[in-house]
């Protein structure tokens, strides 16, 4: 695309330039030089007067964007673009530059029909990085330290300095060392040498032209002379020692808390089995006391009234009245008579005194 509107260009050009086509115009107010960061946008202004018919931009002596006064403007790059204004001094073309990049520093050039044209110059800068290694240092008195802060990524190389307390300190104490990368960025080294005779803030400064403050990093140094360290270093084993007693001493008394809480357990288990064997020892105790009492009771006194059921049995049970004793004495004739005739019946014995009751044997205890 690119080559498709050089070669529609160049016609145009050539066509300008030619001497039957020449008009009374001139470049009335051409483009100013340019400083620019990398990634912002860049503007030039050319004004013409009146007749003009072409007008062309061009970086670095290559056509970007042409400019018909019949057509408007052919954009031949997307990054490069135009505003055009008309007023009663003349015409205005606005060049555009989007995005720029550093390859896009040098010469821009506005041009118009016999050759007649303006330029300026536009300058495409990098801001890099900026630190300090060491953010706070410890200085003791009539010692001599370096501080050194890195400039990485610039574009040009940075101009840096140094200041302490909102004062610039003198180039003398302090060395810059510059080198560039084969990307076209440039570093910087800048080591700081100063004895310190308080405490003080230290700010690196480094500085381009694309930069509307410089960027800055800044370092404490703390100034400790040899009285105040002696008495810190006391002030310290103070303090250490006082931790150190209060440690032991918290120590101590969780020590005490473990061991009595561990003999209240042991007397508390202690005194639990102890209750234990008192309930043994007294069941123990109530079981050989009724083992007496039954041993007692199988060993009890007879009892010297008692009479056995046989002989009680043989003198209390009653006798019929054929068994009495007077009936052999005495016989009735009329009655055995009658006893024979009729059968023999069983007398009856009383249902209270059995003929065989079951023996048993009492026994009383006294």
């Amino acid at each position: 695309m690119e080559r498709f509107w050089k070669f529609v260009l160049l016609p145009l050009i050539l066509t300008a330039s030619l001497p039957g086509l020449a008009f009374c115009y001139s470049v009335i107010s051409g483009p100013t030089n340019v400083t620019v960061l990398a990634g912002s946008e860049a503007r030039f202004n050319c004004t013409v007067s009146e007749g003009w018919v072409i007008l062309i931009w061009l970086s670095n002596g290559n056509p970007v964007l042409t400019v018909s006064s019949s057509q408007g403007a052919f954009e031949t790059l997307d990054r490069f673009t135009s505003q055009n204004y008309t007023s009663s001094n003349g015409f205005t073309s606005e060049l555009i530059i989007h995005n720029t990049q550093l390859s896009d520093s040098g010469k821009i050039e506005c041009s118009v029909q016999q050759a007649i044209s303006s330029f300026a110059f536009l300058s495409v800068q990098v801001n890099g990085s900026l630190s300090i290694k060491n953010s706070t240092l410890t200085v003791k008195e009539n010692e001599t330290v370096e501080i050194v802060c890195e400039a990485l990524g610039w574009a040009p190389a940075p101009d840096i300095t140094w200041m302490t307390n909102d004062s610039f300190i003198d180039k003398s104490r302090y060395v810059t060392q510059q080198s560039q990368g084969s990307n076209g960025l440039h570093d910087a080294l800048s080591i700081l040498t100063l004895t310190l005779t308080d405490t003080e803030i230290l700010t690196c400064l480094a500085d381009i032209e694309a930069l509307p403050n410089p960027q800055n990093a800044t370092v404490t140094c703390i100034f400790v002379n040899s009285t105040f360290e002696n008495d810190y270093s006391e002030d310290s084993g103070n303090t250490w020692v006082i931790v150190l007693a209060a440690v032991l001493s918290l120590v101590g008394i969780i020590l005490l808390i473990v061991i009595i809480a561990v003999v209240v357990r042991c007397c508390c288990l202690k005194k639990k089995e102890s209750t234990y064997q008192k309930e043994i020892r007294k069941v123990s105790a109530e079981k050989k006391t009724d083992g007496d009492l039954k041993s007692r009771q199988r060993r009890g006194s007879e009892n010297q009234g008692y009479i056995p059921e046989e002989r009680w049995n043989t003198e209390y049970i009653p006798r019929s009245p054929s068994e009495s004793p007077m009936s052999s004495k005495f016989t009735d004739p009329a009655a055995d008579l009658h006893k024979s005739s009729i059968p023999k019946v069983r007398p009856q014995r009383r249902t209270e005194y059995p003929i065989s009751p079951k023996k048993t044997r009492n026994v009383t205890l006294v």
